[in-house]
């Protein structure tokens, strides 16, 4: 029997807030393809939109073969047709694979609703990389959230202090692990952010909020990955600056790659495109005030 996770703040009011840019037209919007990658998951919409989140493998016991509960799963064939906003209560699941594909399908909405209404005081950079958005003092301290290779690579190779919280050691390399904290020290760790770098994957596994708590006003905050949507003002509220997400332009190429296994490395510069979404100068000054 499946188990409904305590509401996330963040996403409940993501929810909110596409719900009310798109209004009526969301009850005929439904889910025309679902793929459930390797890596990501990915929805597509009716209206040709699509959204992608993290594939929780790892925190699932669907991972080992074969457990009776795989009856539980929502195999894409299953949801085809289905309207989207039945679909997004699944984002509160205790399922894994079933928040995840009502994650992506928040995100391909909230990519509608960016479309519908863009956000006043954010500007939104096509083709940007989350990392190269931000700005790095000699001596800031930078702390990483989730073991992400490439932020990890470029952090090194400019030679910036860092540390990174990481649940699995084992994804970090030899040279990595000087540097490595695990995930129950994050509420010591954080505070000691000047800049601090969350993967989207904190959304799947309910620890985003307290990271938010935890940094200090001041911290440059930035959320990376297709898990982070193009909604961005309850991570506004929280103190996120930049928003690191993913536009996907090809649908059906996408979703194809994902079905192959892809990540990243495949789709971005072909079915998809980095973007950013990042506060305009006004609101940076309201968030130090």
């Amino acid at each position: 029997m499946d188990h409904t996770t305590v509401p996330d703040g963040i996403l409940n009011e993501t929810i909110a807030g596409v719900t009310d840019i798109l209004g009526a037209e969301l009850d005929g919007i439904t889910v025309e393809r679902a793929v459930i990658g390797l890596f990501f998951t990915g929805v597509k919409l009716s209206t040709g939109h699509a959204g992608a989140c993290a594939t929780p493998i790892k925190t699932i016991p669907e991972a080992v073969c074969c457990p009776s509960s795989t009856m539980a799963m929502p195999f894409p064939g299953k949801l085809r047709g289905r309207p989207a906003r039945e679909l997004l209560r699944e984002v509160f699941s205790g399922h894994g694979i079933r928040r995840a594909v009502g994650i992506a399908t928040l995100n391909a909405l909230a990519d509608l609703a960016w479309v519908r209404r863009p956000h006043p005081d954010v500007e939104l950079l096509a083709g940007v990389d989350a990392f190269d958005a931000n700005q790095f003092r000699p001596a800031d301290q930078t702390v990483v959230v989730g073991a992400f290779v490439p932020f990890l690579k470029e952090l090194k190779r400019r030679g910036q202090p860092y540390l990174v919280l990481e649940r699995d050691p084992a994804t970090l390399k030899a040279d990595e692990m000087p540097f490595f904290r695990p995930a129950e020290m994050a509420r010591e760790v954080v505070p000691l952010a000047d800049v601090l770098l969350i993967t989207g994957t904190t959304l799947l596994n309910d620890t985003l909020e307290d990271l938010l708590a935890w940094a200090r006003p001041d911290a440059r905050v930035t959320m990376v990955g297709p898990t982070v949507g193009l909604f961005p003002d309850a991570f506004l509220r929280r103190g996120a600056d930049i928003l690191g997400s993913v536009r996907i332009t090809d649908p059906e190429a996408f979703l194809d790659l994902l079905a192959e296994g892809g990540s990243g490395y495949h789709f971005f510069g072909r079915s998809a495109e980095k973007v950013v979404l990042m506060r305009r100068a006004a609101g940076a000054r309201s968030k130090a005030a």
